[in-house]
């Protein structure tokens, strides 16, 4: 009888998964603390959303098929889909509706938490990754959203960038609804075609890749479709020489950053070009230079409703490789004044801005260099098990004056109990044998220079503390 191999599980992560080393999480943690921070002084209310939520409830990703698998990681419990939240804006707004006569309004509540994203991982963007959010919900005060931009710039230079290291790009998502009017005006059926939703979300998914692809490879999208390198095929929007030669005149740089955008309605109007103008004044007001419009930025597809904004680096990201990269965003934001109304006739316009943790803390690791120290501990060497109650007698003292502190807690000689402390990179090591014990004393070995001193245990904890 031949006997079954067994096979072995794999060591791998899947893709878009890590394993997070300790440099990186305290490098993650002083990020953390100085987004809490600003918060705090910012006036905003600390909040936690389940990481499952009903898949319809979190609304961009709707059961299509037997099984929603774009975008989401789901599963089905008791004939309802659940999946694991994408973002942290969509569980907020099933949260204010469901608890929307207790809130105050406004309400000014920041949330981290980790949200999950089955698409195609890259460098610095996980398919696991940790996310910061704040928002204004029950407020159109164009304050809200310039106050968004601030507290982002302050959190990024209390992390150690400057101004000339990032920039806030802004625009409203009003330009592509009147810029879809304007392209409707053609007589052609075809061209008229344009505005039945599956297209529209199409062609602004094509736009959406403008800052990354540029204008000619984009076109191509908006056309008969795209190859990329990998030789994947995508679909093209299909539309017509005259359609793609109106979308070239809008985002065309020339005519953005003069505002000058045809077919959009005058600033005299309720619509894109006000949008803009209130969002530029509030954002100087402030005092606040570090911003530029850019009609290109289209995110949020299914819920942004007005101004946008988007906070991208200006210095090189490399990859694994040593190759820079072309890294994107690290964050952005925008108005959604229709959300919350999906959960019921509720008129609550809303605004917000996200941060991927991860993703920052991948550029802040490659821009400067974080004088963040592990803690490791004074290691006590074990000579005598029978002497344990010693051990830990010292192992207290220590550990009472707030010091880092273990007995070996493995098996082994001398030699193999410093090769452990060198691996961790122990400050210094405790000998407490039988002569030392006797006398009410230690042998304190410092293992950067390798000097040995016989310490009293009374002086022991000063002179470790000089150590650290």
């Amino acid at each position: 009888m031949v006997k079954e191999k067994k096979i072995k599980p794999s060591k791998e992560t899947p893709s878009g998964f890590v394993d997070r080393k300790e440099k990186e999480l305290l490098i993650r943690d002083f990020v953390i603390s100085n987004i809490k921070e600003v918060m705090i002084k910012y006036g905003f209310q600390y909040l936690e959303t389940p990481s499952f939520e009903y898949t319809d409830s979190i609304g961009k990703f709707l059961p299509d098929k037997d099984r929603p698998g774009e975008g989401v990681f789901s599963f089905k419990d008791e004939n309802k889909w659940l999946s694991l939240r994408y973002d942290l804006t969509a569980p907020l707004a099933r949260y204010v509706a469901k608890n929307y006569n207790e809130i105050p309004k406004p309400f000014k509540r920041y949330q981290l938490g980790t949200v999950w994203r089955n698409e195609k991982p890259g460098p610095g963007r996980y398919r696991e990754f940790l996310q910061f959010d704040a928002d204004y919900i029950g407020t159109k005060n164009p304050i809200a959203d310039a106050e968004l931009c601030l507290l982002v710039s302050e959190i990024l230079e209390k992390c150690g960038l400057t101004k000339e290291d990032y920039i806030i790009k802004y625009s409203t998502r009003k330009i592509t609804d009147e810029l879809f009017e304007f392209m409707d005006e053609s007589k052609s059926q075809k061209e008229k075609e344009i505005n039945s939703p599956e297209r529209r979300l199409k062609i602004l998914r094509s736009l959406d890749k403008l800052d990354r692809l540029g204008w000619p490879e984009v076109k191509k999208l908006l056309g008969k479709g795209r190859k990329d390198k990998s030789g994947d095929f995508t679909e093209g929007a299909d539309l017509s020489e005259q359609q793609l030669f109106k979308l070239e005149q809008v985002f065309n740089p020339e005519n953005y950053r003069e505002m000058k955008f045809p077919g959009t309605k005058p600033a005299s109007e309720e619509g894109s070009q006000r949008d803009l103008i209130q969002f530029r004044q509030s954002l100087e007001a402030f005092g606040f230079k570090n911003f530029d419009m850019d009609a290109s930025i289209i995110r949020g597809l299914e819920y942004y409703t007005g101004v946008i904004f988007e906070v991208n680096l200006n210095f090189d990201v490399k990859n694994s490789k040593g190759q820079v990269v072309q890294f994107g965003s690290i964050g952005g934001g925008g108005r959604y004044d229709n959300l919350v109304n999906n959960f019921g006739n509720i008129d609550c316009p809303a605004t917000g801005i996200s941060i991927g943790i991860d993703r920052l803390v991948y550029a802040l690791m490659q821009k400067k260099d974080f004088d963040i120290k592990p803690t490791r501990p004074v290691v006590i060497c074990v000579f005598d098990n029978v002497k344990i109650e010693e051990y830990i007698k010292l192992l207290k003292l220590l550990r009472e004056s707030n010091i880092s502190s273990e007995i070996y807690p493995g098996e082994g000689k001398l030699k193999k109990q410093m090769e452990y402390s060198n691996k961790i990179e122990s400050p210094c090591v405790i000998f407490y044998g039988d002569d030392e014990i006797k006398k009410g004393e230690v042998k304190l070995r410092n293992l950067k220079t390798g000097e040995e001193l016989s310490i009293k245990i009374e002086n022991l904890v000063n002179e470790i503390k000089k150590l650290l």
